[in-house]
This record gives structure tokens, sequence and C-alpha cells, in this order.
């Protein structure tokens, strides 16, 4: 008796680049004999084998349920929204890496049963490919230009060429596919343009691109030479910022000091004896002026009553008086107006 049988599929293993669509086959073909419901489901078998199988779409009584596999919720979908006319293929959006993995699409329609399996392998287009030159670009050394995927699923291949000037490689270039390295042996201003490398797999490329400038080698010499300049320079700055700041320190002490011996030098108070000597004075002119007939009324006053409260002298200093050396004669025998003759004392004030 013929029974339902599924077609098979030209191709088992599907490979598909990550963010893509991808539709897994699966049509068959009912027989008369079978009149049961039709049942139709997708199972994702898991890589380890003590783990269950895992219903990710199912078709039954007429109706579709897709929420079996959180994972994949709302990127799952039959291609044919009325599975009954024979193609139960599955279509599954927005791919992911996660997504890998083998899947088998059973058909049922009593007394028919089949299945099929399909392997679905997710990979990663290369991504943030970068370019980077390692060595001294220097005329006679070896330069090496590497180049570097972020991000891709093995494997991945690498593949170097110059787009400005010559099309073609260097004659002594080494090229490794697998790490991306071009090592340039022995670099002239020939090698000097713009390298591009490609970095692919399976299912997507990936470009980036850098300059090569190859130069004379660098005067060393005339670089250690500027660096001893260049540091005698800074030294010589800094020991001239040092001696004025010294210079400076050294005047503002200098005033400092001779501030300060000003205020100690302060010239003394007058002495007693001036104050004295103009107090005696005055009296002595006032005394000029009067006649012997009065002068029996004027009284002499007491060296007591001269003032000295504002003419203080420091302890030590007060003024000594020597005695006359010539004695006033007798006024009221000769008759004569008196007259007073100053004597100088020791210290050279008149008394």
């Amino acid at each position: 008796t013929k029974s339902l049988s599924i077609t098979p599929v030209e191709q088992p293993m599907v490979e598909k680049a990550q963010g893509d669509k991808v539709t897994l086959p699966c049509t068959f073909v009912l027989s008369e004999e079978d009149e049961g419901p039709l049942d139709i489901e997708w199972v994702l078998i898991p890589a380890d084998n003590q783990k269950k199988e895992q219903i990710i779409i199912l078709y039954a009584v007429d109706r579709i349920y897709n929420h079996y596999y959180s994972a994949m919720a709302g990127r799952l979908q039959f291609t044919n929204p009325d599975p009954r006319s024979g193609d139960g293929s599955l279509d599954i959006l927005n791919l992911r890496a996660t997504d890998t993995g083998t899947y088998q699409c059973k058909v049922k329609k009593a007394p028919g049963v089949q299945s099929q399996k399909i392997q679905l392998t997710v990979l990663v287009k290369p991504a943030r490919t970068k370019c980077s030159i390692e060595g001294s670009q220097e005329i006679g050394k070896d330069v090496t230009l590497k180049c570097a995927s972020q991000e891709g699923s093995p494997l991945l291949s690498y593949n170097w060429r110059r787009v400005s000037g010559r099309q073609e490689l260097p004659a002594t270039s080494m090229l490794n596919k697998n790490t991306g390295e071009l090592i340039l042996k022995n670099a002239s201003q020939d090698y000097s343009g713009t390298y591009s490398c490609v970095a692919s797999n399976r299912v997507g490329t990936d470009e980036c691109s850098v300059e090569l400038n190859v130069t004379p080698p660098i005067n060393t010499a005339g670089i250690i030479a500027g660096a001893i300049i260049g540091t005698l320079l800074g030294l010589s700055v800094l020991a001239f910022l040092v001696f004025c700041c010294c210079k400076k320190h050294r005047e503002k002490k200098y005033e400092k000091e001779v501030h300060h011996d000003i205020r100690e030098d302060v010239p003394p108070p007058k002495s007693r004896s001036s104050t004295a000597r103009s107090y005696i004075g005055s009296n002595r002119s006032s005394l000029g002026s009067m006649s012997p007939s009065n002068m029996e009324g004027y009284t002499k006053a007491p060296y007591s009553q001269v003032p000295s409260e504002d003419f203080e002298r420091p302890p030590g200093q007060n003024a000594t008086f020597a005695p006359s050396k010539v004695a006033a004669p007798n006024l009221s025998r000769m008759g004569a107006v008196p007259v007073m003759i100053p004597a100088q004392s020791k210290d050279g004030s008149i008394v």
C-alpha cells in the first residue's frame, strides 16, 4: 500500500549568516489511505543526546501553535499559511548564532508517519576588521602589515592586495592567510602605497586598508645632539630662575633689617641741662633789666622748681653742677648793682 511520503532535501546541511532568513524545506505527499488528522511539528534536537527534543512550532487540528520555544518567539512561521497543501516548510527570521542545531520535521496522518532532519549552521560575518603596521617604516627594514577581524565565525581567511601604484604585491612579500600577516622584506621606497586586506568566511567579507610610507633612516646623531642642547638650555633657564629667586629673597631680607635698625636708632629726648639753661637764661635776661632798688624784692626761684617732667633723663645721666669758682661780692657793702656771673659745670652746662 502507498502511504505518506516526504520529499528528500537536496542539502541536508544549510549554512546561513547571522541576521539572515532561512527556509528549512519539508514538503510531503499524502496517500488516499491516510485518513487521520494531519499533524506537523518541528523539533530542535539538542547536541546533548541526554536532553529531550524541544518542540518549536506545531500544526494540529487546523491550528498553528508557535509559542513552545521562547528563544525563537516571533521569529518562526510556516512558509505556507495552510500546511494542508503539502508544504510544511519552516521559516526562521533574523537568525542568531544560538539558532545553530539540528531541526527535524515530523508529518503524521494516520496511519502514515514520516520525518526528515536538517542541520543548520548560523555563521557570523567578519566585522570590525582592523589593519595596522608593525615595525620601522625605513628603507632596508622588514615591515609587517597585520589584519584581524574582531567578529566572525571560523574559518576566517585573510588576503592582502595593493590598491595604489602597482597592483601586485612586492616580490619579497610573505602572506599568511590564516593569521592575516603580510611581511615585506628589505623594504624600499617603491613599497610605499595603500594596501587593503579582505577578511572572509563562508557567509561574508569585510575589508580594511592601511597606508605604508617607506622613508630614509632617521638621523639619530642629530636627534641626540638636539636632545643634549635642549637639556642644557633647560638647565640654564632653571639656574637663572633660581638665581633670580635667591636675589629677590636677599633684597627682601636686607630691607627688613634696615627698617628694623632705623626704628631702633631713635634720637634720645632733650637733656635736662639744656632745659635748665633755657630756663636760667630767660631769668637772667629779666634780671638784667632790674634796678638795684627792686633787687631786694626779687627772690630767686629754687632749682627744684625748674620744669623737668617733660625732659627726664635716663638713669645715670642726671646733670651735676660744679660750684661757682668766683664768689659773689657783698652787694650791700659795695653799694653797686649786683651782677650774676654764670659758672660752668663739668659737663659744659651753665649754672
